[in-house]
C-alpha cells in the first residue's frame, strides 16, 4: 500500500504536471470538462492509497451533499425537519469517524476495564477521515444556517476533493472556497501565481525532507527505540519532536498552498510561527489556525462560548480540548494532551483576568516548554515512553562532551561525567547545530506566508531553486508526514 506523497518524484514529476497542463488546456474550451479532469484527479490521488477506501469518500461527499440539498428545500415547509435532517448528518459523519479511527480504542478500553476479550478489527484509518469529516459538518450546518450560495454538486464535490488540501487540509470552508471554483479567471495561467506558488512549495518541501525528517531520526530513536537518557538525550528528543511535528506539518501545509497557487486556487494559511506564541492562547491563533476556526466556530460557540459566566467558559474551553485531543488519535496519550491544553488554556484566562501580566521573554519560555512538553504525549506510543522522556529531562544523568573535560572537569564531583553525551540516541554535535539553527529559522526568520507576500523577483527565484535543489535531492528518503495519521 502506496501513498503518493507531495515528497515524491511521482507526484512533484509526473502527476502535478500532467493535472496542471490537462487543467489549463481543457478550461480553454469547456470549463465544466476541466473541473471534472481536476475532480477525477483528486479521486485517483486518494484511490492511489487504497482504492477500495475511495468509495467512502465518494460515500460522503453524495450522503453531505443530498442533505444539505434536503436541508435547503425544506426551508419554509418544514423547519423541525430540518434539524433533524442536520443532527442525522452530523451523527452520520462522527459514527462514520468513529467506526474507522476509534472502534479499536474503545473495545481495547472495554476489554482492559472489564477483562472482557472481544475482538479488534485492526481496520486501516481512511486517509483524511478526520479533515473531510470536519469540512463536511460545517458545511451542514452553515446549509442549516442559510448561509451557503454556491449549490452545484460538481463545485462541492471539487471543494471536499481538491488533491492539494485533500489528504491533511489546511480544513477548508466553503465560503473561502467554492466561490473560487466559480471565477473563471481561475482557468486561465497566471504567471504570478505560478511563482508564488513554486516558491512555498520548494519552502515546504525544504521543510519536510531536509529539516523534518532529520530530526525524525533523533526523536524516533529516543522515543521508540533508547532503554534510558540521559538529561541532555532526552532534552534533545523532546525539542526533536517538537521540531519535527512543525516543520513535517507547516511544510504539508505549504506544499498544498503551492500547489494549490498553480491552479489559481488560495487555500487558508494554517500556520503563522507557532513558536514565537507568548501565552497558549496566542499559540492556538498561529498553529493549526483552520482546526482552531472549526472548533471556536462549530463546537465552542454553540456550547455558549463566554457569554455564560467564567465556569462555564472554562468548562467550554476544556471540553473543545479534550475533544481536539481524541480528534487527533484514538489513544489516551492524545487524549491526556488535549486536557492539558484544555487546562491551559483555563489558566491563562484566570491569569489574564486576575494577576499580572508575565514579562516578554518569561511569557515565551513558558509556553514554550509547556508546548515542548505536551508533545511527549502526543508523540509517545503510551505512558511508559513519555515518562522515560519526562524522567530524562529532569532527573536523568547529566553528560556532556568529552572534549569540555579539560576545562570544566572538576564537574565531576558533582556528579557530572563526560564522554558520549548523545550515544542512546545516535545524535552529535551536528544535532545540536541543526537545533540551534531550528530555533533561530522559528524565532527569527519570516514564515512561509510572510515571505510569498514579499514582491517577487530574481532573489526569490534563486531561493525556490536552492530549496527545491535541495529537497529533490533528499526524495530519495521518502516519508509521510505525521499529519497523515490523523
Amino acid at each position: 500500500v502506496k501513498i503518493m506523497l507531495f515528497n515524491s518524484f511521482e507526484y512533484i514529476f509526473i502527476f502535478l504536471p500532467i493535472v496542471f497542463f490537462l487543467y489549463f488546456k481543457l478550461y480553454r474550451k469547456n470549463a465544466i470538462a476541466a473541473k471534472l479532469m481536476l475532480v477525477s484527479a483528486s479521486l485517483i490521488f486518494y484511490a492511489w492509497w487504497k482504492a477500495s477506501y475511495l468509495l467512502i469518500l465518494l460515500f460522503s461527499v453524495l450522503l453531505n451533499y443530498s442533505l444539505g440539498s434536503a436541508i435547503d428545500k425544506n426551508v419554509t415547509t418544514f423547519p423541525a425537519f430540518r434539524k433533524r435532517l442536520l443532527l442525522f448528518g452530523i451523527f452520520i459523519n462522527l459514527a462514520l469517524l468513529g467506526y474507522y479511527k476509534y472502534h479499536d480504542f474503545f473495545i481495547g478500553t472495554v476489554n482492559e476495564l472489564l477483562g472482557t476479550n472481544y475482538r479488534l478489527l485492526h481496520l486501516a484509518l481512511p486517509l483524511a477521515i478526520s479533515f473531510f469529516t470536519f469540512q463536511q459538518i460545517a458545511y451542514l450546518v452553515d446549509r442549516y444556517r442559510g448561509v451557503t450560495q454556491e449549490h452545484s454538486f460538481l463545485n462541492y464535490m471539487l471543494f471536499v476533493t481538491f488533491f492539494p488540501q485533500l489528504i491533511a487540509g489546511p480544513i477548508v470552508h466553503h465560503k473561502e472556497m467554492l466561490p473560487q471554483f466559480k471565477d473563471i479567471s481561475c482557468g486561465f495561467i497566471n504567471h504570478d501565481n505560478i511563482a508564488r506558488g513554486l516558491f512555498i512549495f520548494s519552502i515546504g518541501l525544504f521543510k519536510k525532507v531536509v529539516l523534518a525528517d532529520t530530526f525524525a531520526v533523533w526523536a524516533t530513536v529516543g522515543f521508540d527505540t533508547a532503554e534510558h537518557l540521559n538529561m541532555l538525550e532526552a532534552w534533545v528528543t523532546s525539542l526533536s519532536y517538537t521540531f519535527q511535528l512543525y516543520f513535517d506539518f507547516s511544510g504539508y501545509t505549504d506544499m498544498a498552498i503551492g500547489a494549490a497557487l498553480l491552479f489559481n486556487i488560495r487555500l487558508p494559511i494554517n500556520f503563522n510561527s507557532p513558536y514565537k506564541a507568548h501565552n497558549i492562547r496566542e499559540f492556538w491563533r498561529r498553529w493549526h489556525i483552520t482546526l482552531t476556526r472549526f472548533l471556536k466556530d462549530y463546537l465552542y460557540i454553540p456550547l455558549g462560548g463566554n457569554r455564560r459566566g467564567p465556569i462555564r467558559t472554562y468548562l467550554n474551553l476544556f471540553i473543545v480540548f479534550f475533544l481536539a485531543g481524541i480528534w487527533h488519535g484514538a489513544g489516551w496519550t492524545f487524549v491526556f494532551w488535549g486536557a492539558l491544553h484544555g487546562l491551559a488554556m483555563i489558566i491563562h484566562r484566570i491569569w489574564s483576568a486576575y494577576l499580572f501580566r508575565l514579562p516578554t521573554l518569561l511569557a515565551w519560555v513558558i509556553t514554550f516548554n509547556f508546548i515542548n512538553i505536551a508533545w511527549i504525549f502526543f508523540r509517545a506510543k503510551s505512558f511508559d515512553d513519555a515518562f522515560k522522556v519526562l524522567h530524562g529531562m529532569f532527573f536523568g544523568d547529566i553528560v556532556l562532551p568529552a572534549a569540555l573535560q579539560n576545562s570544566f572537569g572538576f564537574l565531576q564531583t558533582y556528579g557530572i561525567t563526560f564522554g558520549n553525551y548523545l550515544g542512546n540516541i545516535d545524535g552529535g554535535k551536528n544535532t545540536i547545530i541543526l537545533l540551534a539553527s531550528a530555533f533561530s529559522i522559528v524565532l527569527f526568520m519570516k514564515n512561509s506566508h510572510q515571505l510569498a507576500e514579499t514582491p517577487l523577483g530574481y532573489p526569490k527565484v534563486v531561493y525556490s531553486a536552492v530549496f527545491f535543489t535541495a529537497g529533490a535531492m533528499s526524495l530519495s528518503r521518502v516519508s509521510e508526514f505525521i499529519y497523515f495519521n490523523f
